[in-house]
């Protein structure tokens, strides 16, 4: 299935509203990473150009954490999804609870198409505030408890039956400064990955 072409169809489109044009079989998705905001220009995005800047950071944070991937379509391969929460660009150097109010519908419907997700990572408190919003409606409580990730970092949290991990942002020239978000962000993925794949040799008991 077309992400964007799917989201379309059920809610339509929007001005300003960036989706993720990309053929995938929502089947095979085992993990999603939730980053912040798209950039302001598409090419640069994910599933932009193979040298997207959103890729120089994301593809050595899942190298340093053991998964063996050069590009965006080796992610997909390893059944790991990446979408932006926010799907208009940044404004000003904050983003507006209004404008993930305004990305929350298209958020919601996309995490709904992969019904063998196993983890959702929150990569960045934007992340962590829009799935928040969407348990809230559902089921009235938030599913992350509303304290830093530092100190959540230890603790499973879980929604229906899925692990949510809060972690950091993924993206952006400030992940080079901050190296100790870098290597939290590094372990963090580093655990999404083994619950996602399964043990390559059976146990013998």
């Amino acid at each position: 299935m077309n992400i964007k072409t799917a989201l379309e169809t059920k809610l339509g489109t929007k001005a300003g509203i960036c989706l993720n044009n990309i053929e995938i079989d929502p089947l095979t998705i085992k993990a999603v990473m939730i980053n912040e905001v798209v950039p302001s220009d598409p090419s640069q995005d994910f599933y932009g150009a193979p040298d997207a800047d959103y890729l120089k950071t994301t593809i050595p944070l899942l190298q340093g954490a053991g998964a063996e991937v050069t590009s965006i379509q080796d992610v997909l391969q390893m059944g790991i999804y990446i979408t932006n929460a926010v799907k208009t660009p940044k404004t000003a150097s904050a983003i507006e609870k209004s404008s993930i109010e305004n990305s929350l519908p298209y958020l919601e419907a996309e995490l709904s198409f992969f019904p063998n997700v196993k983890v959702i990572m929150l990569m960045g408190d934007v992340a962590k505030k829009a799935f928040n919003m969407i348990t809230k409606k559902a089921s009235k409580k938030n599913a992350v408890p509303a304290i830093s990730t530092y100190k959540l970092r230890n603790s499973e949290i879980y929604y229906e039956g899925i692990r949510v991990m809060p972690s950091y942002i993924m993206t952006g020239g400030n992940i080079l400064i901050e190296k100790s978000k870098v290597t939290m962000a590094t372990e963090d993925i580093a655990a999404m990955l083994e619950i996602i794949t399964p043990l390559s040799h059976p146990i013998h008991g």
